[in-house]
């Protein structure tokens, strides 16, 4: 696997950019190491009264909140009323494949939301395929008006195209004042859509993650900070063959990998707003920049991820046996003594 298949990559798709808000996504053209292992990424920009019409997609993803607060609405199939719930900066929601979701931007300010996801179900593996209700592209409008109106308990033909044909906006439509929206305090329970805020520290031996069952997806919130021992994290891999998707939040850092034959397959500079895909059994380490730290959201492709760490408290070699761990280093016991010694209290993405 090339280094030019493994290196960080920005948003480089412009899906839709409007009054309502703008979408970005990461192409599999330009970043084909998503398509290879099926996940997939996507950031979504609600400006205020910003609203994203109903929609669902073939793809499990899970939605975090970089910026603002946000309301959502979650529609299960064969569900007879729809769960809607407050998301602000720090929470993370499951969105699962097939459910109808709409967003809406109630605030005075910008949202952001970035969305990370398997796509093994996709059309197009590594990117997301949205299905929306209404609007130019909508599913409604693809249908004749004969049928429209068989659908809907025989309304007239002016009214089937009304149906249809009302709603102009594409993706993220800008909704006027005299539209009441539902607005719920935060936090809100939830039957079937839950959400979790994920606080920024290092994940500890037992991973750690936020997991979400529903969507067979865990996550994570990673910080570094600038300086000393909590600047770096030591390196680990999936032991459960599981693929690990990182955003960088904020601040920026340096990222190496390190796969078969122990070849270093990655040694790059990541920053604000680059997505890195980590294959799965690689090892994978990561140092903060010293003046800003680097803050990461980690999404892993199971819902119970496993790791392994080959540094930190609870690294393989502090359970080796002291001939076990002099053998295998070639060294003296006392070398052997002193390297474990130096394991930092630190622990994997």
């Amino acid at each position: 696997m090339t280094k030019e298949k493994l290196s960080p990559q920005a948003a480089d798709s412009k899906i839709f950019e409007g009054d309502g808000g703008s979408y970005h996504g990461w192409s599999s053209s330009n970043f084909p190491l998503l398509a290879h292992f099926k996940v997939g990424a996507g950031k979504l920009l609600l400006h205020p009264r910003g609203f994203a019409l109903p929609h669902y997609s073939d793809s499990t993803k899970i939605g975090y909140v970089l910026q603002g607060t946000c309301t959502v609405g979650m529609i299960s199939p064969g569900a007879s009323r729809e769960q809607v719930l407050t998301i602000e900066k720090g929470d993370a929601v499951p969105v699962p494949v097939g459910v109808v979701s709409w967003w809406f931007n109630g605030g005075d300010s910008d949202v952001v939301i970035v969305f990370i996801g398997e796509t093994s179900k996709a059309y197009v593996p590594g990117e997301f395929t949205y299905f929306l209700l209404t609007g130019k592209l909508g599913l409604l409008g693809g249908f004749s008006n004969e049928f429209v109106r068989r659908a809907y308990n025989g309304i007239t033909k002016e009214e089937a195209n009304k149906l249809v044909t009302s709603q102009t906006g594409t993706l993220l439509v800008r909704l006027d004042e005299g539209i009441s929206m539902p607005n719920i305090p935060h936090p809100q329970p939830c039957n079937h859509h839950h959400h979790t805020s994920l606080t920024a520290a290092a994940a500890n031996a037992n991973g750690n993650y936020s997991t979400f069952e529903e969507v067979g997806l865990s996550a994570k919130l990673v910080k570094l900070e600038p300086e000393g021992a909590a600047a770096v994290l030591p390196p680990t891999y999936a032991a459960d063959s599981a693929v690990q998707v990182i955003y960088i939040v904020k601040g920026s850092g340096r990222v190496q990998l390190v796969g078969i034959n122990g070849k270093l397959e990655l040694d790059a500079q990541v920053k604000a707003g680059d997505l890195l895909v980590i294959p799965p059994f690689y090892a994978a380490m990561e140092i903060a920049d010293q003046e800003q730290g680097v803050e990461c959201l980690s999404v892993i492709t199971s819902s119970q991820p496993e790791f392994g760490q080959l540094g930190g408290k609870t690294s393989v070699w502090k359970a080796m046996s002291p001939g076990v761990l002099q053998a295998s280093l070639g060294t003296s016991p006392e070398f052997a003594q002193l390297f474990v010694s130096k394991m930092t209290s630190n622990t994997p993405l």
